[in-house]
């Protein structure tokens, strides 16, 4: 029992999406800490908290977002992500300084 237990944790562990590494994509337009207004229309979203980096983005992937002209853009960006991969992303952005 106690190994299927391990076994299960590790593989949720591996399947657990990296929101640092899913950030990577997002880098070259919001900087790498994401200080960086993209291609100077967008807020800066370094320090969003997570649940507002997460509607925005399940916004975006949706079609219903569209701030300050981004939204087809930013639907394009979005389009293969999962709900965990986006609350790891949104995660990771609340964490940027």
């Amino acid at each position: 029992m106690k190994t299927l237990i391990a076994i299960l944790g590790l593989t949720a562990m591996l399947s657990a999406a990296d929101g640092g590494a899913l950030f990577q994509k997002c880098a070259a337009c919001h900087g790498a800490k994401g200080e960086k207004a993209a291609l100077g229309k967008s807020e800066v979203i370094a320090g969003w908290s997570s649940a507002k980096t997460f509607d925005a983005l399940k916004g975006y992937k949706a079609g219903t977002r569209n701030t300050k002209g981004m939204g087809a853009l930013m639907k394009g960006q979005t389009a293969t992500l999962s709900d965990g991969d986006m609350k790891a992303l949104a995660d990771y952005v609340a964490g940027l300084k």
